[in-house]
């Protein structure tokens, strides 16, 4: 069997954050040299009471609703890193509040925005090896939850919400191949530190994201232009055989000077950042399906899909694209 995309969306929270809201909060930001840098003009945030699972049934029946067919679903892939409790897993949830079959497959992923790749990994091996014919992979993080008011680093980039993807079995070979890596030297770079079993429940606060920025882009410096060519080598393509790249939509500066580094033309690389903001794991479905909205996507286009990130974590992948409108 191989794997296609066959349908995609998303959900974002109605309220947003501009640049207005964080100088409120924060007189002394200049902003405009912010947003000259990120690019990013509004961010979504999850309600209060909003968690990643409620925004991931919110995205799914977006999905169901275009006559995609809960019932045919064997599996469910959901990543994130803002679930609901430590335990149970938010998929095992997320199944009976989609109310889909007992006997589908519901699990998560913990990772940050290497994760829909991942997830296209897991989920197409799953159907390229029989064992389903179609499966969701969910994306959905609430990372404005980790983020106080006052972090200049984190809070101007990050953006909260949800994709649901459908990925089915099909005759042609639309998805791979894969370049992934992982080096977990770096996790204390972007993390959650007053979170999980490493804290005692006596000594434990609310915790808040810590990203290092700087670290955090010379390791996607360094390691996504690898994984780019080590991805375009493996198949024996070129930059010229590929439509259009979609990267995870980091920030302008990241985006930028990849493309710098890796020297591809602007007018093959898809950004959605100003209007979305940073989203995480659902950041390229997002960006996917804004670009066949838009038109800029077509059914036969050949695209790269790269992931980078927190653990530091990293995954590629081509996709012949064919999904619907």
């Amino acid at each position: 069997m191989k794997v296609s995309i066959d349908a995609i969306d998303y959900y974002l929270p109605p309220k947003t954050e501009d640049g207005s809201i964080l100088k409120e909060d924060n007189p002394d930001w200049c902003i405009e040299d912010i947003e000259k840098k990120t690019g990013i003009q509004v961010r979504h945030i999850s309600a209060p009471d909003q968690t990643a699972t409620d925004m991931a049934v919110l995205a799914a029946e977006k999905l169901f609703s275009t006559g995609v067919q809960r019932q045919e679903i064997d599996f469910l892939v959901l990543v994130t890193q803002s679930p609901d409790y430590a335990l149970p897993s938010s998929a095992c949830m997320l199944q009976d509040r989609l109310d889909l079959s007992k006997s589908c497959v519901a699990f998560d992923i913990n990772l940050g925005c290497s994760g829909f790749v991942y997830g296209l990994f897991v989920g197409g091996s799953i159907i390229e090896a029989g064992l389903a014919q179609k499966g969701l992979v969910i994306c959905s993080d609430t990372y404005a939850k980790y983020i106080g008011k006052s972090d200049r680093t984190c809070r101007p980039l990050f953006s909260d919400g949800a994709s649901a993807v459908l990925l089915s079995s099909c005759i042609h070979n639309d998805l791979g191949p894969f370049e992934m890596g992982t080096d977990g030297s770096g996790f204390c770079d972007l993390i959650v530190p007053s979170s999980g079993a490493r804290v005692s429940w006596a000594e434990s606060k609310e915790g808040h994201l810590f990203m290092d920025g700087a670290k955090v882009f010379m390791f996607t410096m360094d390691m996504v232009p690898k994984c780019v060519t080590a991805l375009l080598d493996k198949s024996g393509k070129t930059i010229g055989d590929i439509d259009m790249f979609f990267f995870h939509q980091a920030s302008k500066f990241v985006i930028d000077n990849i493309i710098r580094q890796l020297e591809l033309p602007k007018e093959k690389v898809y950004v959605n950042y100003q209007r979305v903001g940073n989203t995480v794991s659902a950041s390229i479905p997002i960006a996917l399906k804004d670009a066949v909205s838009e038109g800029r996507l077509k059914n036969g286009d050949q695209i790269m899909l790269i992931g980078f990130g927190v653990g530091y974590s990293w995954g590629a992948s081509f996709v012949q694209w064919g999904v619907r409108p």
